[in-house]
């Protein structure tokens, strides 16, 4: 894969957007960053939004596809790591089964435990107006799901078995336990299966870019910032 720029990544310091970071310093694909400041609105860019309609990151742009055409776009982080994944031939199995078993955790971060510790997020560190049932509501449903990890992992390494997109899209979720009320020492499986990934020289890889790219990472929480992330309607 090594060569000439392929994937252009537009990208800001979010687990979402360290998903994919893991998976292209995973495989050496050659990928330039394109940095989308979403506390100060870069996302609402009219060339941001031809590629990402939902405005919201990461998105990539492919400038050699595998049918050798004209480049394409992908955004939602779920389809850029099945895509990348289909693209090199790595970190999904062609077997049948473990390639379902793949897609089914791939599809449950993306519909549990991102959504779930995203609100937990929301709710514990940025929202002014401490709710007490929101914040409840949303660690105990983040612990449950950590529960779902410790218990999927007590048997295997990985969620899939082999390392796979599955743990990259994960991952990056589980990095601010302590900011969504969870003690990793509850969970040992996830625990163990956590550290495996962060001592791969890809994960570390991954975060240092991330420092250079944002050094007040994640995202500067200023009145601005707030009224840009948690303001969004229709007409906006």
């Amino acid at each position: 894969m090594a060569g000439a720029l392929m994937i252009e990544l537009y990208y800001w310091t979010t687990p979402n957007g360290h998903k994919i970071t893991l998976f292209l310093e995973e495989t050496g694909v050659p990928y330039e960053i394109h940095p989308v400041n979403i506390g100060r609105g870069q996302q609402f860019a009219p060339e941001f939004l031809a590629i990402s309609p939902n405005n919201r990151i990461p998105a990539i742009i492919d400038r050699a596809p595998k049918d050798g055409c004209a480049p394409i776009s992908i955004f939602e982080s779920g389809a850029i790591l099945l895509y990348l994944a289909e693209k090199t031939g790595k970190f999904i199995s062609t077997d049948l089964r473990k390639r379902v078993e793949t897609l089914e955790w791939l599809f449950w971060q993306v519909g549990g435990l991102g959504p779930m510790a995203g609100q937990n997020h929301h709710f514990r560190n940025y929202a002014k107006e401490k709710i007490a049932y929101a914040i409840e509501r949303y660690e105990k449903e983040t612990n449950r799901l950590y529960g779902v990890l410790n218990k999927r992992l007590a048997e295997r390494p990985y969620l899939a078995g082999d390392y796979s997109i599955a743990d990259m899209a994960s991952y990056p979720w589980i990095v601010s336990h302590a900011n969504q009320g969870q003690n990793l020492d509850h969970f040992p499986h996830l625990k163990r299966w956590f550290e495996a990934i962060r001592s791969r020289p890809a994960t570390i890889a991954a975060y240092e870019k991330a420092k250079e790219v944002n050094p007040g990472q994640p995202v500067q929480m200023d009145d601005e910032a707030r009224k840009i992330l948690f303001g969004q309607t229709a007409r906006m």
